[in-house]
């Protein structure tokens, strides 16, 4: 079926009135986001792309830009969905050779090596990468043999990298910290439990630290009294959360750092408490919506994994060519039961 311009609006996250004057070429519209527009309606099939030509306007230089992609494995839904948007967005780009790897996502070493054999076999790598000493050395190995590297989701420091691509974690710590703290609305002493993928990526740890700061500024009456590392796996994450719901029969609420929700939902459900304790996670996923549907979460800080992998394969690219890119980096959005958008 066709694509429609309201498709074109709604994958560019504008509005059609926007899409209508891009198309037509009228003024009124920043050079970014009609850029964006363009790549939206040539990805979709909206408009037609001649053969061999950059999207959004570009010139075309050189040949075909080869990438790669190192994605953690595992049972994150997030990584999942980022790994299918940069598929199907590179099958419309005649202009990349994308290849897409999954590394064990808590193995630093058997990510470096990943990193390492990739020198010499690609012009440009988009890593969601653990802040580790061999993993930062094989991405300065990369920037050496003059591969162009992003970060995607969580950051490193002190890299040669050309851009990170992602939300401000510290901030999304924090925005879950106020969150928790005007949900449960405590004049006295509030138990909350922490959940983190694993503090190995520094995303994890930034978004701690924006939730413990927040608590000590605005809520000094909520204690953090667990943190739990679960590793992004549904079935640790749900024994995890069974031990912690045990131990703490006057738990308020939860915040997930990382992935894992489900399992943390089913052991509150298993003990008829997934109404009387506030569930904070991130990611707007089909297993997040039905738990935010049935108000097992209560709300969720969401990252667009379809911006990112357009934004990732976007800067790659202009980087390898060394032509210039605005970048359009992902917004914190907070999800609830009343404005959850279509996943």
């Amino acid at each position: 079926m066709r694509s429609t311009l309201t498709d074109v609006a709604r994958e560019a996250g504008v509005s059609t009135a926007t899409v209508d004057r891009v198309l037509n070429k009228r003024p009124g519209v920043r050079s970014r986001t009609r850029e964006v527009v363009l790549e939206t309606a040539q990805r979709l099939g909206y408009i037609a792309e001649a053969a061999g030509s950059a999207p959004a306007g570009q010139p075309f230089v050189g040949d075909v830009v080869r990438l790669d992609f190192a994605l953690p494995a595992g049972t994150n839904t997030f990584i999942k969905m980022l790994h299918r948007q940069i598929e199907s967005q590179a099958a419309a780009r005649p202009d990349l050779d994308v290849h897409i790897s999954t590394i064990e996502g808590f193995s630093p070493d058997s990510l470096a090596r990943a990193l390492h054999d990739l020198r010499g076999q690609t012009q440009g790598v988009g890593v969601i990468a653990l802040d580790h000493p061999t993993v930062r050395e094989a991405i300065r190995g990369l920037a050496a043999s003059d591969v162009k590297v992003v970060t995607i989701a969580s950051d490193i420091l002190h890299v040669p990298r050309v851009a990170y691509i992602g939300i401000d974690n510290r901030a999304a710590g924090r925005l879950a910290g106020y969150l928790l703290g005007r949900f449960l609305n405590a004049r006295s002493l509030a138990k909350v439990a922490l959940f983190a993928g694993s503090l190995s990526y520094r995303g994890h740890q930034e978004r701690e630290m924006g939730f413990r700061h927040i608590l000590m500024e605005e809520f000094p009456h909520i204690q953090i009294v667990e943190l739990r590392e679960m590793r992004d796996d549904r079935e640790k994450a749900y024994s995890e959360a069974s031990g912690l719901l045990d131990r703490h029969h006057d738990l308020a609420a939860i915040y997930n750092v990382g992935a894992g929700n489900i399992g943390i939902a089913r052991a509150l459900k298993e003990r008829g408490r997934e109404h009387a304790i506030v569930f904070i996670g991130h990611e707007a996923t089909e297993g997040s919506k039905e738990l935010l549907l049935d108000g097992t979460l209560d709300a969720v800080i969401d990252q667009n994994p379809r911006v990112e992998a357009r934004e990732a394969l976007n800067i790659l690219n202009h980087a390898v060519r060394g032509t210039p890119y605005e970048g359009h980096p992902p917004r914190l959005q907070v999800i609830f039961k009343e404005n959850i958008p279509e996943i």
